[in-house]
């Protein structure tokens, strides 16, 4: 059993509803106690991360999340929720995040090394470049481009937390994961047949538990 995360800033629905096409039951709750009873947890994210963490630290979410993980079991943030994964936000402000994973997420520069301005957000179809294939989210997942739309990267100098990479002026982090704690910076439920890989790949964690790496 998957539970997902509400917490009111989660893109719900589309989340939802990947998980029913690929016949992965699930629970969406903002009931700690319920959540409790999930075997894995969801933690989608639309919206901004200082409102997301003040909301989840209102509900007393934040540490039962930091609880969850530290007990070993599979947890995977998707977008803003992959972004909360992380120590610290600039955005608007610097805010603490949950600290499971280490680096801070900052907004894309807008321009590159040159001065030549590129679009924030990084929004549409871009391709993955595996870091660590090995690992079981990306098991039989092909290469394939996947669906973003972000104005701020995460930056982070722990090489061994990066399993997919996309390039948008700057190495994007795009599949990220230590142990049980994993995160896509893009929607996997619309990225098609290789979004919906890596959810069925967590949906089989959830059912199978252990570690992400063969």
């Amino acid at each position: 059993m998957i539970g997902i995360v509400d917490y009111g800033m989660g893109n719900l629905h589309s989340v939802s509803k990947a998980l029913e096409r690929l016949e992965l039951e699930y629970m969406l709750t903002d009931d700690i106690e319920q959540l409790k009873q999930a075997d894995g947890l969801l933690l989608p994210g639309v919206g901004a991360f200082p409102d997301a963490m003040k909301t989840l630290n209102e509900m007393g979410m934040s540490d039962f999340l930091r609880e969850w993980a530290a007990e070993g079991k599979p947890l995977l943030g998707i977008c803003l929720g992959m972004q909360l994964l992380f120590e610290e936000s600039s955005e608007h402000g610097d805010t603490e995040g949950l600290a499971l994973l280490p680096g801070r997420v900052e907004r894309f520069a807008g321009h590159d090394a040159s001065g030549a301005m590129y679009k924030v957000p990084h929004m549409g179809w871009n391709k993955l470049s595996f870091r660590q294939p090995e690992n079981r989210l990306l098991k039989d997942v092909e290469e394939g481009h996947v669906y973003f739309v972000h104005s701020y990267v995460v930056k982070t100098e722990a090489e061994e937390v990066l399993l997919a990479t996309s390039d948008y002026d700057v190495t994007v982090p795009a599949v990220v994961g230590r142990g049980n704690v994993l995160g896509t910076q893009f929607h996997p439920e619309k990225s098609s047949h290789v979004g919906m890989a890596i959810l069925r790949n967590f949906g089989e964690l959830v059912t199978q538990g252990g570690e992400t790496s063969e």
